[in-house]
């Protein structure tokens, strides 16, 4: 009844619409209440195909939400819903930035679980065991995209990964989630604002993804007027909006440090790194509430400089001393270099507590961060530091160091460690070869 009713309205007037409504039995309107292949946009339907991956990658506003729970909804629905293997009902993994987004928007929102689809046929929430399930039997285990150990629990032949491009922990997630997905014929929805972090760019590339683009004005209809006048149309056209409203997921920022193509040129597998002559862990400590920036890389004997891994955490003082200390003892590193800005000697205090012996140089920034990490872009154009994998956060914020600042969200505290790293490595030589060692200013 709805299709063909969808047809014949489309090219009715208003009113003409509310005389076919008005002729409506009961069963029928509320047939039509949640029959989303009659209220959304036809890019908001499940797209035909053999994909993997659906990627909506859309502007705030858009329906990205309503659009995932709506399909989700329609498919776990009726006496022959979406299901595993041997006719078993559907076992599914829920992936939202943290759990307070899972609830707040994903179940509990006007778009979410709770409010979508016929209400006999929405699932019942259990918080203490993470779990959505449908009356027929079909589960869907929830996740915070900020544990992405957890998602090493994930399994089934469906998922939904909500503001995927959010996640610090994107690529760690993506893959623990990935070797779950082995049931049946996998396949999920990915559903985001895009931002330019090497995992996106993968996805959207990948030929088993089908990409729904979408900018906040195709939902005009279904959106505050104040809202446009008074936060869209000031940012239409910048950059902010290009991304945020329009949905594009850019390539380029303006004045950046490193380029997304400098990076990818240093980009080789774990396995290809050479002997090492020194190896430095390298950390930024918090000014309060960020994250502890900690890295750790090394030389090679043919003067190459390599990237090793991205330890950062938010860890309380001694959790993240005795993350140090473990990255100094497994990768078997020479020393240990810290920025002194904030805290002073706690910094140093802190990381000795653990062990008392640790190497420990002090370094305090008498420059901007912009001047002290100038030289250490040149020595990635230079072509002499390359990345052991691939370190999605800590490239996204290299992406977003600009000659005007950081223009990413949070503090920039993994290129900082980057940087004294790098410095530390390439840049003091002569210092060292002087046998200059404890406590030094370097820019």
């Amino acid at each position: 009844m709805t299709s063909s009713l969808l047809h014949s309205m489309l090219s009715l007037s208003e009113p003409e619409r509310h005389k076919v409504l008005a002729t409506l039995t009961e069963s029928q309107a509320a047939e039509l209440l949640y029959d989303w292949n009659f209220w959304g946009r036809p890019n908001q339907q499940l797209p035909a195909g053999d994909w993997f991956v659906w990627m909506i990658l859309a502007g705030r506003g858009w329906g990205k939400t309503r659009t995932a729970v709506e399909n989700i909804s329609r498919l776990l629905r009726g006496p022959t819903p979406l299901t595993a293997p041997k006719g078993a009902p559907a076992m599914m993994s829920f992936i939202a930035d943290n759990p307070f987004d899972m609830r707040q928007y994903s179940i509990e929102g006007l778009s979410g679980f709770a409010h979508v689809g016929p209400p006999e046929w929405r699932p019942i929430h259990e918080p203490s065991k993470r779990t959505l399930t449908w009356p027929n039997g079909c589960k869907a285990l929830l996740f915070s995209a900020e544990d992405p150990e957890a998602l090493r629990g994930a399994s089934g032949s469906f998922f939904w990964w909500d503001e995927l491009a959010k996640s610090r922990y994107a690529r760690a997630g993506w893959d623990n989630l990935m070797f779950g997905m082995r049931e049946g014929n996998p396949r999920g929805i990915v559903t985001t604002t895009p931002r330019p972090i090497p995992l996106m760019r993968e996805l959207v590339d990948s030929p088993s993804t089908h990409v729904t683009k979408g900018s906040t004005w195709d939902n005009k209809l279904n959106l505050s007027g104040r809202y446009f006048e008074t936060v869209i149309k000031p940012r239409m056209g910048t950059r902010l909006g290009k991304q945020e409203i329009d949905g594009q997921l850019l390539d380029d920022v303006q004045g950046a440090l490193w380029g997304y193509d400098v990076i990818d040129a240093a980009r080789i597998t774990y396995e290809k790194v050479p002997g090492l002559q020194r190896i430095v862990v390298a950390v930024d400590p918090s000014g309060g509430g960020d994250d502890i920036g900690i890295v750790v890389a090394g030389e090679g004997f043919d003067g190459t400089l390599y990237v090793l891994f991205d330890a950062t955490c938010n860890l309380s003082p001694g959790g993240w001393a005795r993350r140090v200390n473990e990255m100094y003892t497994h990768f078997g590193a020479d020393r240990i270099v810290a920025e002194r800005n904030f805290g002073g000697d706690m910094v140093e205090s802190n990381i000795r507590s653990v062990d008392p012996l640790l190497p420990v140089t002090m370094v305090t920034a008498s420059r901007g961060k912009v001047v002290r990490a100038e030289p250490v872009a040149a020595l990635y154009e230079q072509g002499r530091v390359k990345h052991a994998g691939h370190f999605d956060e800590l490239e996204a914020q290299m992406y977003h160091m600009t000659t005007h600042g950081f223009i990413g969200e949070g503090s920039p505290d993994r290129v900082d460690a980057l940087v004294w790293a790098m410095t530390e490595l390439a840049l003091t030589k002569p210092e060292r070869d002087r046998g200059v060692s404890g406590q030094r200013e370097l820019g």
